[in-house]
């Protein structure tokens, strides 16, 4: 979709590097179309695959794994890096663009989430710019542009609801995941949408308003909005609210994120409200999606908590996708972990890694008997 955008923009905008994890033949059409002078892949066999896919003449430097992907975002060619890498393996590079001064189009929420104070410091140091790409923060993110910071009273994340807000609790068990992967608005990748099946995509998102916006978890509130019309709301403290709407594209804050403070026009469908007719809002049901609460949790304690969610929820979401796990267990499989984790105030980014790895292990060895788990040592 970013390809896209930049397409439409055209100069001065072009692509000059590509990152496709172990997509060779996707990735191999991308590079001869945009002319991409360098590519990172997860692994040196995805490499091989990608040599024998480039067209004749297409010859673009090839890199590999984790160091592949920070080289791309160190590059002297690059201006922006928009990161939508799934997971805490988006984490280095996001650090390497803000430590290199780059703007920083995050779609990634894992590095906030993980990380946020240490990102947001980079990015001060470094005098980078961390442009939201995600929806909500987008939304909140022009939204902002109406009053001052310290006119806020509290900002509004919209949330769908997922594909089983009405379904009732009894039945959640029994879901697949065929039925959690078939999202009733947004087309997404599968552990995001996952994530969003649970709400803990939103709890994530209630993290990632923490760090970007600087806001405590009594300002940010989660409300159920399922049209996806309305991205997210800001309330300022005389009463007024101000909102960003449109349709449920990725396009338009992929956009904004690249063009910023500028806004460029778009061939993409506009919103038509008269066709839409009426736009719905309700509070979200935490006893039946207590996912929720981890987030404020977390934007609470801060530390090396965000580290601990971001491992333990990956690790969940896998088991639950291999049939691992049911529905309903990832969540309290999550809470387990967070509860036996040994709390770093201020992590250092190894420690930050630590906690990860900790956490993804914690979640495996749990999740036979996570109910009966007993706090380990570290």
């Amino acid at each position: 979709m970013t390809l896209e955008v930049v397409a439409s923009l055209g100069a001065p905008y072009r692509i000059v590097a590509l990152a496709a994890g172990k997509q060779a033949t996707l990735l191999a059409r991308q590079a001869a179309e945009t002319g991409a002078r360098a590519v990172a892949v997860f692994d040196e066999r995805t490499a091989q695959e990608l040599r024998k896919a480039l067209p004749k003449g297409v010859a673009p430097e090839i890199l590999v794994g984790p160091a592949g992907l920070v080289a791309l975002a160190e590059r002297g060619d690059v201006d922006i890096v928009l990161s939508a890498v799934v997971g805490g393996a988006g984490l280095p590079a996001a650090l390497a663009a803000v430590r290199a001064g780059k703007r920083l189009a995050l779609a990634n929420k894992e590095a906030l989430v993980m990380a946020g104070d240490l990102v947001m410091s980079e990015a001060a140091r470094a005098g980078a710019e961390v442009i939201p790409v995600d929806s909500e923060h987008s939304a909140i993110f022009q939204s902002l542009a109406g009053g001052k910071r310290s006119e806020v009273r509290r900002v509004l994340l919209t949330a769908s609801g997922g594909p089983f807000y009405r379904r009732p609790v009894a039945d959640l068990a029994a879901v697949t995941p065929q039925d959690a992967l078939n999202h009733p608005t947004w087309s997404m990748g599968p552990k995001i949408t996952i994530d969003s099946a649970t709400l803990m995509n939103k709890s994530l998102e209630v993290i990632e308003a923490h760090h970007l916006f600087g806001l405590s978890a009594d300002q940010i509130h989660v409300i159920i909005h399922r049209e996806s019309t309305v991205h997210s709301l800001v309330e300022f403290i005389d009463g007024s609210c101000i909102a960003q709407l449109g349709p449920p594209n990725m396009r338009t804050p992929i956009q904004y994120a690249l063009t910023y403070p500028e806004r460029r026009p778009a061939p993409w469908p506009r919103l038509d409200l008269a066709m839409l007719g009426r736009l719905h809002f309700e509070e979200p049901d935490m006893a039946k999606f207590p996912a929720l609460a981890l987030g404020f949790e977390v934007v609470r304690r801060g530390g090396s908590l965000g580290a601990a969610l971001s491992g333990a929820d990956e690790t969940a979401v896998a088991a639950f996708l291999e049939g691992q796990l049911r529905f309903t267990d990832m969540v309290p499989l999550v809470k387990r972990v967070l509860d036996a984790h040994q709390w770093v105030a201020t992590p250092t980014l190894a420690e930050i890694l630590t906690a990860d790895t900790w956490a993804r292990e914690e979640a495996k060895r749990c999740r036979p008997f996570f109910t009966t788990c007993k706090r380990p040592s570290r």
